[in-house]
């Protein structure tokens, strides 16, 4: 996987803002990956691999990054595909889709850090009376326990540096700072 990352062009290096407020000199940008649609076929079929045991009904990611592993993921288990979205900064169903009452439901994303989007699809889920029976993304660079109750996969770990903003040393190298990630910071 890991060989695959770097293939792409997905292992980036520089002084990146992490959707969870944090920096890091390796960011990785899973979506390098979808443009070549062979990949994203593997990619979903080895999730799926893991997943369904849990017979998931619904396979569900957070817009944009989890869009197209949600659809490929599913496409493997013989489930319906969706995705959540930010409206007002808020995760919502849109676009007409629905969780019937029990449905069971595996939530997927591209990279898992602090877990904070899979909650908040999660909370969404549970709004609508379905069931996350697990969580599975491609890469896993979380430090420390994942905030989820459910079995979590992933296709690889990735123990990458992370700093706090005020104790960065690529701040204090005067390193231009980019965010490439999709959640809105209150800086």
């Amino acid at each position: 996987m890991l060989e695959l990352l770097r293939e792409v062009g997905a292992l980036l290096e520089g002084h990146f803002l992490l959707s969870s407020g944090k920096h890091s000199s390796k960011y990785i940008q899973c979506a390098k990956i979808f443009e070549r649609p062979g990949y994203g076929e593997k990619i979903g079929k080895a999730i799926a691999e893991k997943i369904a045991a849990h017979k998931p009904d619904v396979v569900i990611g957070p817009a944009l990054g989890g869009i197209i592993l949600a659809y490929e993921v599913a496409r493997h288990v013989n489930a319906r595909a969706m995705f959540t979205e930010r409206e007002d900064g808020q995760m919502k169903l849109r676009r007409n889709f629905h969780i019937k009452e029990g449905e069971r439901v595996a939530i997927v994303e591209d990279v898992t850090t602090t877990g904070k989007s899979v909650l908040e699809v999660a909370g969404v889920v549970q709004e609508y009376g379905g069931q996350v029976c697990c969580i599975a993304s491609i890469v896993d660079r979380s430090v420390g326990k994942l905030p989820f109750d459910v079995p979590f996969y992933s296709l690889v770990k990735l123990e990458l540096p992370v700093f706090e903003p005020d104790d960065c040393p690529l701040c204090r190298q005067n390193v231009p700072l980019v965010k490439p990630g999709s959640r809105k910071h209150s800086s």
